[in-house]
């Protein structure tokens, strides 16, 4: 049976099978749906665990004797299996299909791998696990799917997260939901009345920077060019992470946009406002499209998926925003030293 890591916890509040495969390489997903599966095994009665950590062919000897060995105080246990490799080779599959196809009442078998390929799903010991038990795959989340991942996850902390929040922890965090998941967990001690802010999240993540990427981007709509290339240029001179001051730069963009557009929304702080407004004045003289292209650049560059420098990028994106045309290399190092 195929179960995901949403289902996997409705499952399990209904039966529990002899054998589980958990297999991905999400860390944070996986090693919370093997706890799951542990936590339902010692309610049911499966008092000992064991643990096999499988590298070589020979490694299998000492499972399968294990296996067949009774447990010293008779009790009913858990037989942990963790494989290197989603291809445990011709013993591993042999050794696998005996072992699942043994009914024993007492041993619940619980299997964890890394992400299984084509041909790895495709072998004998997957397709017995499958039909005598459940095999939760675990995927990772996306880009697109992450500010719902984390919104999820904030309703399970009991936090409320406004999507300028969810959305700046994304950018940080895309790529490992561990320290997403750790972030949220210092959030939900921070946040005041459980509710979490763009504010707060930056305040959490880079409360030592004497420029801050309010700033820049109150800077940027404002069109103050000088302020905002030393403001960007202090940002990174800091260590301030390169994510921070791209999202403050793409959601300037956003709101001008939605200024043309005639959408904006009135921000809730009187400083933001007036950069608002006057960044209104020159947003039907901007090239979106270009503006666009040049963020999607820098955030490809930060991701290591584009060559070149990210700040660079950051820097000319900033200086067309405040509506100076296109710089190029001489001209952007003149304005950053202004």
């Amino acid at each position: 049976m195929k179960l995901t890591p949403d289902s996997l916890a409705g499952h399990l509040a209904q039966r529990l099978f002899s054998a589980y495969l958990i297999s991905g390489d999400e860390p944070l997903l996986a090693g919370e749906a093997a706890d799951a599966v542990r936590a339902r095994a010692r309610a049911a009665g499966f008092t000992e665990r064991e643990v096999h950590f499988v590298e070589r062919a020979g490694d299998w000897d000492e499972v399968r004797g294990s296996a067949a060995s009774l447990s010293l105080f008779g009790a009913r246990r858990v037989l942990e299996i963790r494989l290197a490799s989603g291809k445990p080779g011709v013993a591993g599959n042999a050794a696998l299909v005996s072992l699942l196809g043994a009914s024993d009442p007492d041993t619940l078998f619980l299997v964890l791998a890394p992400r299984l390929d084509r041909d790895a799903q495709a072998a004998e010991w997957v397709r017995v696990l499958e039909t005598r038990g459940g095999w939760v795959q675990i995927w990772p989340v996306d880009s697109p799917r992450l500010v719902a991942w984390l919104r999820s996850r904030c309703r399970k902390l009991g936090l409320e997260a406004d999507d300028e929040a969810l959305e700046l922890l994304a950018a940080r965090t895309e790529g490992n939901l561990l320290a997403a998941h750790q972030e949220l967990t210092q959030l939900a001690l921070l946040a005041p009345a459980a509710r979490v802010t763009p504010q707060i999240v930056l305040a959490g993540v880079a409360d030592s920077a004497r420029f801050d990427a309010f700033q820049l981007g109150e800077a940027v709509l404002g069109g103050q060019t000088s302020r905002a290339l030393r403001i960007l240029a202090g940002l990174r001179a800091e260590g301030t992470e390169a994510t921070l001051a791209l999202w403050a730069l793409t959601k300037a963009l956003r709101e001008l946009w939605s200024v043309r557009a005639g959408a904006g929304n009135a921000p809730s702080w009187q400083r933001h406002s007036a950069a608002l407004a006057r960044g209104a004045r020159r947003a039907p003289r901007l090239p979106f499209t270009a503006l666009a292209l040049r963020a999607a650049r820098a955030d490809r560059m930060i991701k290591g998926r584009l060559p070149g420098q990210a700040w660079d990028e950051m820097a000319l994106l900033a200086a067309q925003l405040c509506g100076e045309r296109a710089l190029g290399t001489a001209a952007f190092r003149t304005a950053r030293s202004a």
